[in-house]
């Protein structure tokens, strides 16, 4: 199974990436909001809000490793400073790996102009309810960004399949086109 995570910070474009990605491929997208989406309703943004978030997501990858299908891209906001959220992508690969996937890594950036831009699209405001309170969302952008490092150092990311990608000035089919030749999907 080919994995294609799909990694950066709020708006950057990772989930419309991943449904371009998904129509000129045999992947199936995953994005992170799915499991946030579903749950975020009933338990608000609790602890158990992301508990059971992030025990769906692992059996969602544990049924998927095994599966017979031909691969899943999985979006994911990526703090790298947080411990966690290392272990979390560790994980994930690890689950992949150990039964003969292959992990593909894609970090996206873009300007913060850009981003807040794109943090009010039709097609994010579409998929992503929580997110159309606008101003909370804009504002949840900005203080995760001085919060958190959501990109990854020069270096920072050993792996063979990686790939990092400014996308302030592409569109999404553009960044589609690149990560699809990289990797041969």
């Amino acid at each position: 199974m080919k994995f294609v995570i799909i990694f950066g910070p709020q708006a950057v474009g990772k989930m419309t990436v991943g449904h371009e990605l998904e129509k000129v491929t045999e992947l199936k997208l995953f994005h992170n909001h799915m499991t946030i989406e579903l749950l975020a309703p009933i338990f608000g943004f609790s602890h158990e809000m992301w508990r059971l978030v992030n025990k769906f997501r692992q059996d969602i990858f544990e049924v998927a490793a095994v599966s017979d299908m031909y691969g899943l891209i999985f979006t994911y906001v990526w703090g790298f400073d947080l411990q966690s959220d290392w272990d979390f992508v560790d994980k994930i690969c690890k689950t992949i790996e150990e039964n003969d996937g292959v992990v593909y890594f894609v970090e996206l950036e873009a300007d913060l102009e850009k981003r807040i831009e794109r943090n009010k699209t039709p097609h994010r405001l579409e998929h992503k309810p929580t997110k159309r309170d606008v101003a909370r969302s804009e504002q949840d952008l900005i203080q995760t960004m001085e919060q958190h490092r959501l990109n990854s150092f020069e270096g920072e990311i050993n792996r063979e399949n990686y790939i990092r990608i400014n996308n302030t000035n592409l569109t999404a089919c553009e960044v589609t086109e690149i990560i699809k030749n990289r990797f041969n999907l």
